[in-house]
Parts: structure tokens; C-alpha cells; sequence
């Protein structure tokens, strides 16, 4: 197939994340340090749940005992994305079982209410 070279380039960045805070990228959640930071602190692991009827998942911390038991949450790695501070958190198996969009894109999301809750919208 070929691609005009004026055309490569929409091409290319057209499936590109344009780096919100909470974005979508190469089935990974990748969340800013700002997030990050305020809501799971340095822990390696987050408590991660996904409700396929609200298409809508949700972080805690790995200590929060109570959102874990309520939401039936696992445990998720939380790597370091980069050297500012960014995380990121593989999410492959939950995009395809729930037969989501793996485009990659920003999301919407809520944290800092006071919950302790990182709740995004896929």
C-alpha cells in the first residue's frame, strides 16, 4: 500500500495521545506525576477494578484496605513511565476481554476529591 508523503504524517500521529494528565497509550494507562503522586504516593502497586457496565475503572491504593474488599480490587504493577514521574499501568488483558477501544487517547477522569480514587472513564 502506498501513502502519499503528505499524508504520512496524519497518519501517524492521528492515533497519538496529546498528553493529558490520564491518557490511553499502547493498552497502558499512563497517568502525569501530578496524579500520580497525590493520589498512590511512591507505591509500586495499585488496587485496580474495572466495571464493564459503566465502562469505568478505578485505582486506590494498594493500603486501602476498604476499597479493596468493597470493589473485589487486584492488584496492578505501577511503573515509572519516564524521569519526570509519570506511571503507567498495563492494561492489555481488561482492553481485550471487555472488547474495548485500544486506540491510543486521552480520558476522561475524576481524582482529588478527597476519596483517594482515581476513577477513569475507557
Amino acid at each position: 500500500m502506498f501513502i502519499p508523503p503528505s499524508q504520512l504524517g496524519k497518519t501517524l500521529h492521528a492515533g497519538k495521545a496529546n498528553n493529558s494528565k490520564v491518557s490511553l497509550s499502547s493498552s497502558h494507562i499512563c497517568i502525569a506525576k501530578e496524579v500520580a503522586g497525590q493520589l498512590f504516593g511512591d507505591s509500586p502497586n495499585v488496587n485496580l477494578v474495572y466495571y464493564p457496565e459503566r465502562r469505568t475503572m478505578m485505582l486506590a491504593r494498594v493500603d486501602d484496605e476498604l476499597f479493596s474488599s468493597l470493589h473485589k480490587a487486584k492488584q496492578h504493577m505501577l511503573k515509572g513511565r519516564n524521569l519526570q514521574g509519570d506511571k503507567t499501568i498495563a492494561i492489555h488483558e481488561i482492553l481485550i476481554d471487555n472488547e474495548l477501544d485500544s486506540t491510543n487517547r486521552d480520558l476522561v477522569y475524576t481524582a482529588g476529591d478527597g476519596s483517594g480514587i482515581l476513577s477513569i472513564q475507557l
